[in-house]
C-alpha cells in the first residue's frame, strides 16, 4: 500500500504539539471549565470597535484579505513611529516565528533558549532541523548573560529572549536588554518577543532603532488587544529581513476580518488602557487568593501569575489537576524548578470568585496526596 514519503527529519520528530487546549481537555472531561484561565488569553475581551469592524467585514469574507496588510502595517508603522518597510504582518507571534526559523535555520543549525520558555519556538526549530541549546532560569527570569554564552559558545543563529516572560511572568528593564543586544556575538540574531509587553511597567520595552539588524521584537493583538481567535502578530525589523519574509510567508495567511478587527482595535488605545488595568486588579486578587491559601504568587507583568505551590512539580501537579477537575483551567510550567508553581491567568470577578472557592480543596488535595 502507498504511503505519504514524509521526510528523515519529520519522520524523526515525535508526535507532539506544543499545547493542549483547553477544548480538547473539555472533551476529555466531558464538561466545560467554569474558569478559563489557563491560555493567556484576555478574558476581558477585544474593542467593541474592533467587535464591529469585524462584523462589517464579515459581510465581504468572500473576498481574500489584503495580501500585503497594508492599512494594519501602515497604521502599526505610525504607532511605533518606523517606517512600513520595517512591520510585517502574520499569523500570530507563532506563524511569525515559524516563518524566521524558515528564513533563518538549516539543518543542525545551532539556536539557543531558555529551559522551560515558550515551547513553540522550540516547536519550529525542531521542525526545520535546528539544534536547540537550552540555559536554565535564573532566580525566576531568564538569564541574558547565560543566553548570551551559549550562542557565542555555539555560534547561534538566533538567541530567544521573552520580555516579560512566559511562563513565570517576570521581566528585565530595557537597559538590561539593550546590553543584551549590544553583548550579541556577530552574526546572532535575537529574537525579542514581546507579546505581554503591554501589560508591563514602563521603562520595560528595549529603546531599538527600526533598522537595527540586531534583533527582530515580535509584538500581538492576542493578548492585551484580546483577539487571541483572529491569530494576528507582527515583526518590527530592519527593512531587508521584514522583506525577506515576503521569499516564504504564505501571502494570503491572513483573514480578512481579523485584519480589520486589529486596525480598529490599534485605534482604540482607551480600551487597551482598560484591560491593562482590569488585568493589574485581577493579578491582586490572584495574590491575594494565593496568600489566604499559604501560597506565594511570583511578582508579574503579564496577564497572568506564577503561583508557588510550596513544593516541587509533583506537587504543583496535584494542584493543578484538584482544579481542573473542579473545573478551573490553569497551567503549569514544565520544567523544575519552574514547575514548582500553577501559572494563573487573568480573569473576570466571577471567575477570581470560582478560583477562590477551588482552591483550598485542591490544595487541601494534593497535601493529602503528598
Amino acid at each position: 500500500m502507498t504511503t505519504p514519503r514524509l521526510t528523515p527529519l519529520a519522520t524523526s520528530l515525535p508526535s507532539t504539539v506544543p499545547f493542549v487546549g483547553p477544548e480538547t481537555q473539555e472533551r476529555e472531561r466531558g464538561a466545560p471549565f467554569r474558569a478559563r484561565l489557563g491560555a493567556n488569553e484576555s478574558v476581558f475581551g477585544p474593542s467593541p470597535e474592533a467587535v464591529a469592524a469585524m462584523r462589517v467585514a464579515a459581510a465581504e469574507i468572500w473576498k481574500y484579505g489584503d495580501s500585503a496588510s497594508h492599512d494594519l502595517r501602515h497604521a502599526l508603522a505610525d504607532h511605533h513611529g518606523v517606517a512600513p518597510d520595517n512591520v510585517i504582518v502574520g499569523e500570530g507571534i507563532d506563524g511569525l516565528l515559524g516563518y524566521l526559523v524558515r528564513l533563518t535555520v538549516a539543518q543542525g543549525d545551532a539556536v539557543v533558549t531558555s529551559d522551560g520558555a515558550y515551547p513553540t519556538f522550540n516547536y519550529h526549530v525542531a521542525g526545520h532541523g535546528g539544534t536547540l541549546h537550552k540555559v536554565p532560569f535564573r532566580e525566576d527570569r531568564e538569564d541574558p548573560g547565560a543566553l548570551l554564552a551559549r550562542a557565542a559558545e555555539v555560534d547561534a543563529k538566533l538567541v530567544y529572549l521573552s520580555n516579560p516572560d512566559n511562563p513565570m511572568g517576570s521581566w528585565h528593564g530595557a537597559d538590561a536588554v539593550e546590553a543584551m543586544i549590544e553583548a550579541l556575538p556577530e552574526g546572532t540574531l535575537m529574537v525579542l518577543d514581546e507579546a505581554y509587553i503591554d501589560y508591563a511597567p514602563q521603562g520595560t520595552a528595549a529603546r531599538v532603532a527600526a533598522d537595527d539588524p540586531r534583533v527582530i521584537r515580535m509584538r500581538t493583538f492576542s493578548k492585551a488587544y484580546g483577539m487571541a481567535g483572529a491569530r494576528v502578530g507582527y515583526a518590527l525589523a530592519a527593512a531587508p529581513l521584514i522583506s525577506a519574509f515576503d521569499k516564504i510567508r504564505n501571502h494570503f495567511g491572513m483573514n480578512r476580518s481579523a485584519q480589520a478587527g486589529a486596525l480598529a482595535a490599534l485605534r482604540d488605545q482607551g480600551w487597551l488602557a482598560h484591560v491593562v488595568a482590569e488585568a493589574a486588579k485581577s493579578r491582586e486578587e490572584i495574590a491575594r487568593i494565593a496568600e489566604a491559601n499559604g501560597l506565594a504568587a511570583l511578582p508579574s507583568a503579564t496577564n497572568f501569575v506564577a503561583v508557588d505551590c510550596g513544593g516541587g512539580g509533583a506537587r504543583a501537579r496535584a494542584v493543578l489537576n484538584g482544579l481542573i477537575a473542579r473545573g478551573i483551567f490553569v497551567r503549569m510550567p514544565g520544567v523544575a524548578p519552574l514547575d514548582r508553581c500553577i501559572r494563573i491567568g487573568t480573569g473576570t470577578e466571577a471567575e477570581m470568585a470560582a478560583l477562590a472557592e477551588a482552591l483550598p480543596s485542591a490544595l487541601a488535595e494534593a497535601r493529602e496526596r503528598a
